[in-house]
């Protein structure tokens, strides 16, 4: 499974970080990045979960 993030739609709010810390963290800036481009299988459940807990819908996975 892919993740990626909207650089234009993420405000900064960290959920992701705060629910998956292996896929994602913040730039210096204070925005979500992703440190896999691949989501290992163990994290698939956790970067589902950050992906719907994002208040912009910031997050896609594919």
């Amino acid at each position: 499974m892919r993740v990626f993030v909207d650089d234009d739609t993420c405000r900064g709010h960290g959920a992701c970080l705060a629910g998956c810390p292996e896929v994602f963290d913040l730039s210096d800036d204070g925005y979500a990045v992703t440190l896999v481009s691949e989501i290992p299988p163990e994290h698939e459940e956790a970067a589902r979960q950050a992906a719907a807990a994002c208040p912009e819908r910031a997050i896609r996975l594919g």
